[in-house]
C-alpha cells in the first residue's frame, strides 16, 4: 500500500514577532540560519532520492515559526521554490504551521495560489488567561474567526495544543479540546510542555514559579486527549516534539536544550501503549469467567503498541489479572481494533496442575 510523505522544512522564528513564555524556535527546531530557496531546493532534492518507490503523496511542509508571518517576499521566495517540483508532479501540495493572528482574506488567496492544501494553527490552549500567562499575544477569538477563514477557503485545517502550560489543568486542556472540535479540524498536534533553555518558563522554573508536569503525568493527559479527538474523528498526527540533537534526554545529552520537563524519546510510544492496555484490560474484563491466558489478535501495525513499551502491557496484564497475553497479528482487523480469544481459563490450568 503506498502511503504519504512529508519533507519537512524548519524556518525558526521566521515571522513571528511574539515570545512565547514556552518558546525558543531555535533550539526546538535545531535550525539557526535563515532559510534561503536554493536550502528548499536542497531539503527537497535529498528527501526525493532517498524515496522509495512505495510513496504515494509527498508534501512539502513549512514548520516552526509562524510562516504567514514572514515577509511577503520571503513567503513567495520560499513558496516558489517548491512549484517546479509540484509541476513536475514530485510534490502534490504544501503545508504550513502559524499563527491564528496571522491569517486573514488575502493571505488565504496567496497560499492557495501556490499549491498550499493544509494550514495548522498554533493554538495552545482556549482559555484567554492561560494565553495570556504563557505570552501568546492572541486571544481565542482570533483562533475562532481564523479556522473560519481556513475552512472557509477549502484548505485543511489542522490545530497544535498544549498540555502542561502554566496555571493549566487537565480540565482546561479537555475543554480546549472540545472548543477545538467545535471548529471542526481534520488533524490535531499535542505538545507536553518542556522548559527549554533562553525562555521566559526556564526563568520562573529556576525561580520555582512554574512545576512542569512529570512524564507519566503528560502521558495520562495526552491519552484522554487522544480517545477524546479520536471519538470526534480527529486525527491526532503527531504527540509530543520531536526528538533532535538539541530537543533530548538532558540527562544523556550535554547539548540538550531541554532544562525539564515531560521529555521521552518515545513519547507518542508511551501514550499509546496506554490506550493499548485500556482496551486490552477492557476485553478481559468483559470475560465472564477467570482467564489464564488470552490471545489478543490485532493488526500487524498495531504489534509494538499492542505489546507496550518495553513490554509493558504484557508485564502490567500479567501483574493485574493474573493473564498470560498472546499477541496475534492478523491484517484482516482494522487497526486500533483488538479482538480476544480465550486459550485457558483458570479452571482448566488448576486441572493441568
Amino acid at each position: 500500500m503506498k502511503r504519504n510523505y512529508i519533507i519537512p522544512i524548519f524556518v525558526p522564528h521566521l515571522g513571528c514577532k511574539n515570545d512565547c513564555s514556552f518558546c525558543n524556535q531555535k533550539s526546538i527546531s535545531g535550525q539557526i540560519k535563515e532559510v534561503t530557496k536554493d536550502d528548499v531546493k536542497e531539503t527537497i532534492e535529498m528527501y526525493l532520492n532517498d524515496f522509495n518507490n512505495d510513496i504515494d503523496n509527498v508534501e512539502v511542509a513549512f514548520f516552526g515559526g509562524s510562516f504567514t508571518g514572514i515577509d511577503t517576499e520571503k513567503q513567495i521566495e520560499l513558496l516558489e521554490a517548491v512549484q517546479p517540483y509540484i509541476k513536475s508532479k514530485k510534490v502534490s501540495s504544501i503545508r504550513c504551521s502559524t499563527r491564528p493572528d496571522y491569517i486573514n482574506r488575502d493571505i488565504l488567496k496567496r497560499l492557495k495560489k501556490y499549491h498550499v492544501k493544509t494550514i495548522e494553527l498554533g493554538i495552545q490552549s482556549s482559555n484567554d488567561y492561560i494565553l495570556a500567562k504563557a505570552k501568546r499575544g492572541h486571544t481565542f477569538e482570533d483562533v475562532k474567526k481564523a479556522s473560519k477563514l481556513i475552512r472557509r477557503h477549502r484548505f485543511i485545517l489542522g490545530h497544535q495544543m498544549m498540555v502542561g502550560l502554566p496555571e493549566s489543568t487537565f480540565l482546561d486542556e479537555m475543554n480546549t479540546a472540545k472548543d477545538l472540535a467545535k471548529l471542526k479540524p481534520k488533524i490535531m498536534r499535542i505538545y507536553p510542555v518542556l522548559v527549554i533553555k533562553g525562555t521566559e518558563l526556564e526563568r520562573q522554573y529556576l525561580k520555582r514559579e512554574y512545576e512542569p508536569l512529570e512524564v507519566n503525568q503528560a502521558v495520562s493527559r495526552c491519552k484522554d486527549l487522544c480517545y477524546f479527538f479520536d471519538k470526534k474523528k480527529i486525527k491526532v498526527i503527531r504527540v509530543g516534539l520531536q526528538s533532535t540533537d538539541t530537543i533530548s534526554d538532558p540527562s544523556k545529552n550535554k547539548l540538550s536544550e531541554v532544562i525539564a520537563g515531560p521529555y521521552h524519546e518515545a513519547f507518542r510510544q508511551l501514550v499509546d501503549t496506554q490506550i493499548f492496555y485500556d482496551k486490552i484490560s477492557e476485553k478481559i474484563k468483559e470475560v465472564e469467567v477467570k482467564v489464564k491466558e488470552v490471545e489478543i489478535c490485532i493488526n500487524p501495525q498495531d504489534i509494538n503498541n499492542a505489546v507496550g513499551y518495553k513490554r509493558e502491557n504484557i508485564l502490567k496484564i500479567k501483574e493485574m489479572y493474573d493473564v498470560d497475553v498472546v499477541i496475534k497479528q492478523n491484517s484482516k482487523i482494522k487497526p486500533g481494533v483488538i479482538k480476544i480469544n480465550i486459550l485457558k481459563r483458570y479452571a482448566d490450568f488448576l486441572d493441568e496442575n
